[in-house]
């Protein structure tokens, strides 16, 4: 068996995303992913995903470079590879991370996000080339299928006239009671229990209206809230308070690890994160500070599956809870999330999951969720596989744009709009 690397390829792709809100602005009718595909010399093609924007892409592909001749087995030796590829400063010199809404940009922010695409595309290879799924490789399974929640937006019923993209079903959620709609039919159409809203669109009062028809409307089911950080102190103070009987946690309603944990220190309403702890560096403040109560993991952020069961260890010791965040993925990361989830012991709250509202994918078959869980695969690898006709369409559409979509802009998409919008200072309100 044959487990060198022998070629290495790199698929940048357009897929339609609806217009959802958040407090920067609106999605763009298309984002951009990158397909990393890995191939031993037997012929053994292992697939990952990871954020496609072009500081990600410049990246990916000197590091591509440099795997070709190495070991699918080898991937401890990831991060140095990656360290040893200059990262442009202009890209990420204090910039906030709009895609993920993950706080301040730094280069090791940067290839970790990188690196964990090429990861498991190296762990589905393997999988693939023993006969395991990627779960055996991480230690084996403690669960059987992974819970997920409704991802929540307010959103528009379509993008603004004249942008060419595709339409969907779902129709506007810009109040309460639309809302309330959205979440019925993610209910109807997927079995999801509990439901996150994303905040930080409108004033506090009508997101706490919102938060507060959905507890009526599905009574005991967990509800969070998550402004991205648009919040004062005491705004977050006020709204933790009078969603305290219904809210399973407040994610990131302030900026930063020291205002968090203010709020921490004034409110019985935990408070989750994926913008104060992105990073192990980022661990010791806050949770010696005690600002956070779960830790929202993401592979894409933590540098791959490996990693995160190491942020679930950590985690697991300072009696700190874990989740999932999500961001704008195709299926090849619904699997691996779902793998690396299906082998954390602790892991008491729903995962969030953006892949109800992607209607494209590049696999020959979605991943399916029943009663909102996702069963987990004990294929080889990942157990997915590439539609290639699919894949070529997909990035098609991207060789094809003229550079405006190829970087994720939630301000932009909003001027598109409303000319004269600027991605608001924080705190918003």
């Amino acid at each position: 068996m044959n487990l060198t690397i022998a070629d290495v390829r790199l698929t940048p792709v357009l897929v339609a995303d609806p217009p959802l809100l958040n407090t920067q602005g609106v999605h763009q009718p298309y984002t951009p992913r990158l397909i990393v595909e890995v191939e031993t010399a037997d012929g053994i093609t292992g697939v990952g995903e990871t954020y496609g924007d072009t500081k990600y892409l410049e990246l990916a592909r000197p590091l591509a470079a440099r795997l070709t001749g190495r070991r699918i087995t080898d991937t401890n030796g990831l991060p140095a590879v990656a360290d040893a590829v200059a990262v442009d400063a202009s890209r990420v010199s204090g910039r906030v991370d709009v895609g993920g809404l993950r706080g301040v940009q730094t280069a090791d922010k940067l290839r970790l996000s990188v690196v964990s695409a090429f990861e498991v595309a190296c762990l589905d290879a393997l999988g693939k080339a023993l006969g395991l799924p990627v779960h055996a490789l991480l230690g084996g399974k403690v669960r059987d299928a992974v819970e997920y929640s409704a991802y929540l937006f307010y959103r528009w019923a379509a993008h603004p006239d004249g942008v060419a993209c595709e339409q969907d079903d779902w129709g506007a959620a810009v109040d309460p009671a639309g809302v309330v709609e959205q979440a019925r039919r993610f209910t109807e159409r997927y079995g999801f229990t509990s439901f996150k809203l994303k905040g930080g669109v409108f004033p506090p009062d009508e997101e706490i209206a919102a938060v507060r028809a959905l507890a009526e409307a599905f009574p005991g089911h967990p509800l969070r809230l998550d402004p991205n950080g648009a919040w004062s102190v005491p705004t977050a103070l006020r709204v933790a308070d009078e969603l305290a009987d219904v809210l399973e946690y407040l994610e990131d309603p302030v900026l930063g690890t020291p205002a968090m944990a203010e709020v921490a220190a004034r409110t019985g309403v935990p408070l989750a994160t994926n913008m104060c702890v992105t990073t192990f560096d980022e661990i010791k403040e806050a949770f010696t500070a005690g600002a956070v109560q779960v830790v929202l993991s993401d592979h894409h952020y933590w540098g791959g599956l490996r990693a995160t069961r190491r942020l679930a260890a950590v985690c697991h010791a300072f009696g700190v809870g874990v989740s999932m965040h999500s961001n704008t993925h195709l299926g090849i990361s619904l699997a691996a999330m779902t793998h690396v989830a299906s082998t954390v012991p602790g892991l008491h709250h729903a995962c969030d999951t953006h892949y109800p509202w992607q209607s494209e994918d590049v696999l020959t078959e979605r991943p399916a969720f029943d009663g909102g869980k996702v069963t987990v695969p004990d294929l080889p690898g990942l157990g997915v596989e590439l539609d290639r006709d699919r894949l070529r369409s997909l990035h098609r559409r991207w060789l094809d744009d003229d550079g405006a979509l190829r970087d994720r802009d939630d301000a932009a998409a909003m001027r598109v709009a409303d000319p004269g919008w600027a991605a608001p200072s924080v705190p918003r309100w």
